[in-house]
């Protein structure tokens, strides 16, 4: 079936830029984006769901600037205490 779609040119060269980085042409991109929304959305309710969910996304090894997680967690939790 296709599909054609006007997208605002802001949100065109985002998803263009996203899919390049992906080494996905757009129109796969927009498909693995579009398959993602409209499957089911399983409740996150461990912490084995939430890496499940954050590897389908493609979330995990984003921030490579964080060598040391719990380094990187504490600092976070620091920086909340002292807020006022």
């Amino acid at each position: 079936m296709g599909l054609t779609l006007e997208l605002p040119p802001a949100l065109a060269n985002s998803l263009e830029r996203e899919a390049a980085a992906r080494g996905l042409t757009l129109p796969e991109y927009a498909v693995e984006v579009l398959a993602k929304s409209s499957a089911d959305e399983r409740p996150i309710r461990t912490g084995s769901d939430l890496v499940r969910y954050w590897e389908e996304a493609g979330l995990l090894g984003t921030r490579p600037d964080i060598t040391d997680s719990s380094e990187h967690a504490r600092r976070i939790r620091e920086q909340a205490q002292r807020r006022a």
